[in-house]
């Protein structure tokens, strides 16, 4: 672990339990049983229609290969801002620009266990935005897309949460449970709706 990094170098940053960032790890050597709590996002991103866009990641995934969730994901660089990081992510995984970018869950954190037992580690800001531009997903990080009503997508969470990636499925809680005075956060937290009580 450092204190900086190359410019070029692809890398996670680490971070502690306030989420002060502490230094880097090289991302191809970060994801193990021993994941460090790093910085990372998720973004939820909605269409003219209102649909939301889900996508199935890449065969070659470190974690979680293959399994549906939300819009896309990333890890915030040394130098970087979440929401530059955000930026950066969508037209690297998905080829478009995003509008009305907000933060609708900032301070999301989670720990999950995949199959092989690779941890993932994070503390994850949730975004939620509009897509400008068609989709043009990168084979490296997405196999498939769809389109979905966000009331559909809920269902079929709430009906099979182990067909979904660990963190969108607890990302859909906190954002039907967020309030929001606007934009394409509030949109899609009431498609979403509350979350049933008891």
């Amino acid at each position: 672990m450092t204190s900086h990094v190359p410019v070029a170098a692809d890398h996670v940053v680490t971070v502690d339990d306030e989420g002060r960032r502490t230094g880097t790890f090289d991302r191809s050597a970060v994801h193990t049983t021993e994941t460090p709590l790093h910085l990372a996002f998720s973004c939820y991103v909605l269409d003219d229609a209102g649909r939301l866009l889900l996508t199935r990641r890449a065969l070659v995934k470190r974690t979680w290969p293959g399994v549906w969730t939300n819009s896309f994901c990333g890890h915030t660089r040394w130098t970087e801002t979440s929401e530059e990081s955000v930026v950066r992510h969508a037209e690297h995984e998905l080829g478009f620009e995003l509008a009305d970018l907000q933060v609708a869950v900032p301070g999301f954190r989670y720990r999950a266990v995949d199959a092989s037992g690779v941890v993932e580690n994070e503390i994850c800001p949730v975004y939620v935005a509009r897509a400008v531009g068609d989709v043009v997903p990168n084979p490296d990080e997405v196999v498939e897309i769809a389109w979905a009503d966000p009331r559909d997508v809920v269902r079929s969470v709430d009906a099979t949460p182990w067909a979904f990636s660990p963190w969108m499925v607890l990302q859909l809680e906190a954002l039907r449970a967020a309030t929001a005075d606007g934009g394409p956060t509030a949109e899609l937290v009431a498609a979403l709706g509350r979350p049933s009580e008891g």
